[in-house]
């Protein structure tokens, strides 16, 4: 009876770790091409701040949409296309910034979500109001209009 405890006991844990070490977020730029789960709107978002704040580059190409456009409203409003981003963001290596983060859901619907986004950097504060949309089950970012204060 006790080893049969013993061995519930040891495959109880073996799950639990492989559970944990299946769930965690990739972090840096260790992998390119990793699958990021985007099932719900709130993983996508994380992703999104994670991207941006942490400089995460691994699922990158999945977070956008093949449409996805960046508006930066600054002295000089400028555009930028997905592969843009993209690329400036895979720069980044893994750069954490320090950065408050507080995100604000505007409208939500089983297809599409507007959220606010509020990084506040040292010096400055960037909002990105963010359109996410449900694409086969997965949730992508469509477009993000930023602005700077």
């Amino acid at each position: 009876m006790n080893t049969l405890a013993k061995t519930f006991a040891a495959a109880a844990l073996i799950a639990v770790s492989t559970f944990t070490m299946a769930v965690a977020k990739p972090t840096g730029d260790n992998s390119k091409k990793a699958v990021v789960n985007l099932s719900t709107a709130d993983l996508a978002i994380d992703h999104y701040i994670a991207v941006m704040t942490e400089g995460q580059s691994a699922g990158v190409e999945q977070l956008f949409t093949t449409d996805f456009s960046q508006k930066v409203q600054a002295s000089e409003d400028k555009t930028n296309s997905r592969s843009e981003v993209i690329s400036f963001l895979k720069k980044q290596k893994g750069e954490q910034l320090n950065c408050k983060t507080n995100t604000t859901i505007v409208q939500e619907s089983g297809d599409y979500m507007i959220a606010k986004v509020t990084m506040q950097f040292e010096g400055f504060t960037k909002t990105d109001l963010v359109t996410l949309v449900n694409d086969g089950g997965n949730w992508k970012v469509s477009q993000s209009i930023n602005s700077y204060k």
